[in-house]
């Protein structure tokens, strides 16, 4: 891209408002060395040499949004126990808004728990409940969200589902409407269990197994040609403005119906795949937001996750780091 591109997207990322309803969580971390194998069982023994919690899933698109220069405002629910109070510590240290933030006192917050040795993830435990939260706190946050809507200029709507129960089928059908007749973007980065609920959303981003399950397409990830088309019939059926497809390995794929590309991934050292998908919608839905066409959407974003893949761990993309690479791989 050209110096001044680059220049003139950012800095139109820094006035932009993004409202993220979705599954948020503390990922919380187990560093350590392998040094025996346990006598008990043939299992690693991890001698634990440093604890550390971190803001995930829509937290994590937050931290995104906010490290381009956007401002995020998340819309989620954690429990009422030690976790969500570690949750919201976090978020207060951040600076991040928590007028969106819903206590449920018969959830539990949602916990990923990794254990790290020598960089490489050695088992993962999850804390969570799943089950759709319960109509009246889906009815207090769409009330929330209105009120927002009314009170602020909002850019962009991000769905980020990590199918923890959030985000339902009547709260999509409420929200996408709310912000259509509002004239907002939408953008959503789906899960399985409600994959079909969405529709006229303006940037629908599943990954491929997402993809596959949601359309039932029978093919493998490189068939690139028959994953366009089934992208394009099912585009039309939901009345997607663009349908964006992330391959991990092989890139991603995106299409608004009349144009259609591929990009591959850029080559480099991946370290850990944790949270590119939350870096790619946050990107992505500031791109669409900024005004920015499919080709320069899926070469940002396609960037952006492929950067925090080089780090171990869930971590928000590096501004300065993305715009150096972008100019970088394009000569300028």
């Amino acid at each position: 891209m050209e110096r001044f591109l680059v220049e003139d997207t950012f800095k139109k990322f820094e006035g932009l408002k993004v409202l993220i309803l979705g599954d948020a969580m503390v990922d919380a971390y187990l560093w350590g060395k392998i040094e025996r194998i346990s006598p008990e069982a043939p299992i690693p023994i991890v001698t634990v040499t440093n604890r550390e919690n971190r803001l995930g899933g829509a937290a994590n698109v937050s931290l995104n949004i906010q490290a381009l220069g956007a401002t995020p405002i998340l819309f989620s629910v954690i429990g009422d126990d030690a976790r969500g109070r570690d949750f919201l510590r976090l978020f207060k240290k951040r600076n991040l808004s928590e007028e969106g933030i819903f206590i449920d006192h018969g959830r539990q917050t949602t916990v990923k728990n990794r254990v790290i040795s020598n960089g490489q993830h050695i088992a993962r435990i999850d804390e969570e409940t799943t089950e759709y939260i319960s109509e009246e706190l889906e009815d207090k946050i769409f009330k929330s969200i209105s009120k927002t809507l009314k009170e602020k200029k909002i850019d962009v709507i991000i769905f980020v589902d990590y199918d923890k129960g959030v985000i339902t089928p009547n709260l999509i059908l409420k929200v996408t409407k709310l912000a259509k007749d509002k004239g907002i973007l939408t953008a959503a980065d789906p899960k399985i269990r409600n994959f079909k609920f969405y529709k006229e959303i303006d940037l629908f981003k599943p990954n491929f197994n997402e993809f596959r399950a949601g359309t039932k397409f029978p093919g493998k990830k490189n068939e690139l040609d028959e994953i366009l088309k089934v992208a394009h019939e099912y585009q039309s059926k939901k009345k997607f403005k663009i349908i964006f497809i992330t391959l991990s390995e092989l890139g991603v794929l995106i299409s608004n119906g009349a144009e259609k590309s591929y990009y591959p991934a850029n080559i480099r050292y991946i370290a850990d795949v944790s949270g590119a998908g939350d870096t790619v919608i946050s990107v992505a839905g500031l791109c669409l937001a900024a005004g920015l066409n499919p080709d320069m959407i899926a070469k940002i974003s396609n960037m952006a996750g492929g950067l925090v893949c080089e780090n171990v761990g869930v971590v928000p993309i590096d501004k300065d780091q993305l715009k150096t690479e972008l100019l970088f791989k394009n000569g300028s």
